[in-house]
């Protein structure tokens, strides 16, 4: 791979005038922009490192004009807020003392120090903003060339210093891994995975959501499973039916979408899926769609009539988990029913219970017949009311 970096975004204007006001000796850019840009990939976070300490960096950018936001000065880290997006600038560290779940560090001005603390070589790779040259110790180029996810140094040390590298190992190598994976990160990864669950719950729920969210992340929770992984966190999961929705989801040209794929991977039990929810610290809503995803039972029926009662995302839920076909939703809205407990009382029903039984079996017979116009409404109504006894 190339030896210096060139992209787009490290011509920004803004970017120059931080890098300006820090002093180009002082900073570098490391982790995913250097790692992204490399694989010609879209880079979305910009974090860079520097030997300044973090009330010097706000000093510096404030004398600047440039407006930070100390988003976790404890660890050493600043955000430089900049019209073309913001950027996270972090003091060089050195451990201090770890247990797994939480790091005791200090300020560092050693380059190299900073990069062995890191987790993974394709993720220890600074670029100087001004010449674009990469400072790699680790080999984390070459291990992107041939799709190496490979632990800096030892790997079970890496990771009795923050058990959440074991999750961060799998989603990694299922974006950048290749194949054969790593045998002493896997060997590592199986040892000590049940240091996992010292860890809080929302820290391994996040980062298993953001593995299923994942292009196809099945093989490696395939793999998960294997190793003794995925029964630490998830022991109700079966990997085959996430293959199973990814292939779906893939044939049917649908967005990847972690909620739906966690639904695949648990049985069809709300309850469970609920525990599930409240396990991972999911949001009222993904607890929601959890729970009605798990209601599914035996086919789901006509996707239309589906999406009408539960919302198209659930349905959409429900429909490729079974594998059914989703093609009559496109762009389809969901249509509101054509009737009101008013007209129903002016038909002559007196004001009460027997308005909301009829309008629920009008409404039967309107989804039945495929969601027909005001005018079958009425008509459905009027049929409705004819069956009511004298």
């Amino acid at each position: 791979m190339t030896d210096t970096l060139d992209a787009p975004w490290m011509h920004r204007e803004d970017i120059a005038a931080m890098v300006a006001a820090l002093g180009h000796d002082n900073v570098r850019y490391v982790g995913g922009a250097v790692r992204d840009t490399l694989l010609r990939l879209p880079v979305k976070d910009i974090d860079m490192a520097t030997v300044l300490h973090p009330q010097a960096v706000i000093e510096r950018l404030a004398a600047a004009a440039i407006r930070s936001v100390p988003t976790g000065i404890e660890h050493g880290t600043v955000t430089a807020v900049l019209p073309g997006g913001p950027v996270e600038i972090t003091t060089l560290r050195q451990d201090v003392s770890t247990d797994g779940r939480r790091a005791t560090v200090a300020f560092a001005s050693d380059w190299r120090e900073d990069a062995e603390r890191r987790d993974f070589t394709i993720n220890a790779l600074y670029a100087d903003p001004l010449t674009g040259e990469i400072f790699d110790w680790f080999g984390g180029r070459n291990d992107l060339a041939i799709h190496h996810v490979r632990f800096i140094g030892n790997a079970r040390q890496r990771i009795r210093e923050d058990h959440l590298r074991i999750l961060r190992y799998f989603r990694f190598q299922a974006r950048f891994g290749g194949s054969p994976a790593d045998d002493e990160a896997e060997s590592a990864c199986a040892e000590l995975a049940a240091t996992l669950k010292g860890l809080s719950r929302e820290r391994v729920g996040m980062e298993t959501m953001n593995l299923l969210g994942l292009p196809d992340p099945a093989p490696t929770v395939r793999r998960m499973a294997q190793l003794g992984v995925l029964a630490v966190i998830l022991p109700e999961a079966d990997p085959e039916r996430l293959t199973a929705l990814v292939a779906t989801e893939t044939a049917q040209g649908h967005a990847p979408d972690p909620v739906r794929r966690l639904a695949a991977l648990l049985p069809a039990q709300p309850a469970l899926a609920e525990q599930v929810a409240a396990r991972f610290r999911l949001s009222a809503a993904q607890k929601k769609r959890l729970s009605l995803a798990a209601a599914r039972d035996g086919s789901p029926g006509d996707a239309r009539a589906l999406a009408f009662r539960l919302g198209r995302e659930s349905a959409l839920d429900r429909l490729l988990i079974a594998g059914a076909d989703t093609s009559s939703l496109t762009d389809w809205e969901i249509p509101r029913m054509p009737l009101k407990g008013g007209q129903i009382v002016a038909r002559g029903v007196g004001a009460g219970p027997d308005v909301a039984r009829i309008l629920n079996r009008v409404q039967e017979c309107w989804i039945a017949e495929g969601f027909p116009d005001a005018a079958r409404v009425e008509a459905l109504l009027t049929d409705v009311l004819a069956e009511r006894p004298a």
